[in-house]
């Protein structure tokens, strides 16, 4: 890995203009009518598998990058009811009533990288100045500008593809191992689809104290090598299982997260992370079915560079 090649990456897979110089949707403009409607006929089961890893306090967040868990608070409950002291207490059909908020980081838990999310050089996809991000959020490339996401999806479970439990950090995913698992699990990747690779890492580390480095640390992800597969098949958006999506340490000497760049900055690609991905795993390895209608729209926050989700996976 070099600098060199990945200059030429960012270069060559620039989607800048592709769709308008106005555009704020990038690879999710390949998501059309007709490719709903070719997801939609994959439903023939009628099951729903739920691709969100709970929001509560045992996340994987350490306060790295100001990053914290989510935080759960009950603003009126049951037993507030039960002592009288609800300001519809006095009602004569006995009202009561629950109500909670939630603090918490979009990109904390499972989310999706709006494309104001990374800039490189001054600039966010599409050539948009990083001025427009300030601290009253993006006026544009945020979230907003992709309410609908369902398109197909496609599972790429790399630990059984490789005959492994999990991929050990700073495994790097390259285009071979996304060949043969597309092989082996008897699918392809194409235009408009949404892309999820497991790598175990998330189930091997879940349940160790502080999560035993996931978030930030070293972990298996997806090679620099990867991008010229994702560009050349026209992928709508990938998501992980792991904290970056891309291998760390990452590849490149004194460089943080280059794939990013290529992928969401250049390429203008919906990148999603932090995404339980084990359940489905588990159940296509049953019915030996990889494919499936997926849903998944980020909340609509304008302004927003990031966004949680409850992803689906309909069979």
């Amino acid at each position: 890995m070099t600098l060199d090649l990945f200059e030429e990456y960012y270069k060559s897979f620039s989607n800048w203009g592709r769709w308008g110089h106005d555009d704020q949707r990038g690879t999710l403009n390949f998501i059309t009518e007709e490719k709903v409607v070719e997801a939609a006929g994959l439903v023939r089961q009628g099951k729903a598998i739920s691709l969100q890893l709970p929001l509560d306090g045992n996340g994987p967040q350490t306060g790295a990058f100001g990053r914290v868990n989510p935080v759960h608070q009950m603003v009126a409950t049951g037993t507030d009811h039960l002592a009288g002291k609800q300001v519809y207490s006095n009602d004569p059909l006995g009202w009561g009533f629950a109500d909670d908020s939630l603090f918490l980081f979009l990109q904390g838990g499972t989310q999706w990288d709006a494309l104001a999310h990374i800039f490189r050089e001054g600039k966010m996809y599409n050539g948009f100045s990083a001025a427009e991000v300030t601290s009253h959020g993006a006026k544009v490339g945020g979230v907003e500008n992709m309410p609908t996401v369902v398109s197909r999806g496609v599972l790429l479970d790399m630990p059984r593809y490789l005959g492994v439990d999990y991929l050990e950090p700073g495994y790097a995913i390259t285009p071979e191992d996304l060949d043969g698992a597309c092989a082996h699990q008897g699918v392809s990747v194409g235009r408009g689809d949404v892309v999820l690779i497991r790598t175990g890492d998330m189930q091997a580390r879940r349940t160790e104290p502080g999560w035993a480095g996931y978030s930030a640390g070293d972990a298996p992800g997806l090679s620099l090598r990867t991008a010229p597969w994702f560009y050349e098949r026209d992928v709508a958006a990938l998501a992980t299982d792991t904290w970056g999506a891309e291998v760390r340490p990452n590849e490149i000497d004194g460089t943080f997260q280059p794939l990013h760049l290529v992928l969401i900055v250049s390429m203008g690609m919906l990148v999603g992370e932090i995404w339980q991905l084990d359940d489905l795993a588990e159940d296509c390895a049953k019915d030996g079915r990889y494919e499936f209608l997926f849903v998944g729209p980020p909340l609509v926050i304008p302004g927003a560079v990031g966004s949680p989700l409850n992803p689906q996976a309909i069979k």
